[in-house]
């Protein structure tokens, strides 16, 4: 796979995203942002919508495609579901790997919603996998007022030892001068053992400093505070063989949620980023109880 800088016409480094983007046959919309940018948007509906809409923000490297696994059991219950690609990603625009500034993150996000509430939703429960947590509580501070609800899955304030490959004193230096250096340029190279899409052009690999300074999760996990009060559902759940995240330190971050009405599950046979038939039944059962 290679990642790289945009290119004037569109092309990133052998990736045109604008021609896969004409050529996709699946359900999807094309969202136009406020700075003239495309966002794109996949789309798994049930023969008749739902009352209230689950958009999914996914995690790092990945893209919405992934979360057909998710979207589409999601849907065939009766629930209609979409999926973003963050900027830089999939089939969005925007330099591979990169986000201009985290102001450009908020509005990409609260015009995304805002888009999939003028469907005709009375609502929109937001969905955060791994990095995409941190999307979609980037959301509750920012624009909140069409939020229903909220599902947290493989967060913790704590990776589990061994998650992450440990960088020699000389890797280390080379990561500093990349921070110090190619600040805008996609050169921090994203590893761990079990990662999927290796193979898949759409899947990004490498990332500017200005992505993961915008988007620390490390930060994140230390010094993420909840708003006062969530005042509607929440679901957290985390996969029973989750390389990344213990059962333990998710459920933590749960117990720190301010809502009333919250559930936590464990997802039976699933890791961080494959999860097996079936596994959504909780979620499936939690979104019925809450949203129909």
């Amino acid at each position: 796979m290679t990642c790289g800088t945009r290119i004037a016409w569109g092309v990133f480094m052998g990736i045109n995203v604008a021609k896969l983007r004409a050529e996709y046959e699946k359900p999807h919309y094309l969202i136009p942002t406020s700075d003239g940018q495309i966002l794109f948007l996949s789309a798994w509906e049930p023969s008749k919508p739902s009352k209230t809409a689950l958009l999914i923000f996914h995690g790092i490297t990945a893209n919405s495609a992934v979360y057909s696994m998710l979207g589409i059991p999601v849907a065939d219950a009766g629930f209609s579901t979409f999926g973003l690609d963050l900027r830089g990603h999939g089939l969005s625009d925007g330099k591979r790997g990169d986000y201009p500034s985290k102001a450009r993150l908020v509005a990409d996000v609260c015009e995304t919603i805002n888009f999939v509430k003028q469907q005709g939703f009375e609502g929109v429960v937001l969905l955060g996998h791994s990095l995409g947590n941190l999307v979609a509580l980037e959301a509750l501070n920012a624009c909140d007022e069409h939020v229903a609800g909220l599902i947290l899955l493989s967060v913790g304030r704590t990776v589990n030892p061994g998650a992450y490959p440990k960088m020699s004193m000389g890797q280390k230096l080379k990561t500093v001068g990349k921070l110090l250096f190619a600040y805008n340029r996609p050169v921090i190279e994203y590893k761990r053992e079990g990662m999927i899409g290796l193979d898949d052009p759409l899947f990004t690999f490498k990332y500017t400093p200005r992505f993961l300074r915008i988007l620390d999760a490390q930060k994140f996990a230390k010094q993420y505070q909840f708003p006062d009060h969530l005042g509607f559902p929440v679901f957290a759940g985390v996969g029973e063989h989750d390389e990344i995240f213990s059962v333990e330190t998710t459920r933590a971050f749960f117990d720190e949620v301010p809502s009333e009405t919250k559930e936590f599950q464990v997802i039976p046979g699933a890791k961080h980023a494959e999860y097996p038939k079936g596994c959504w039944n909780g979620l499936i059962a939690w979104l019925k109880q809450h949203f129909t």
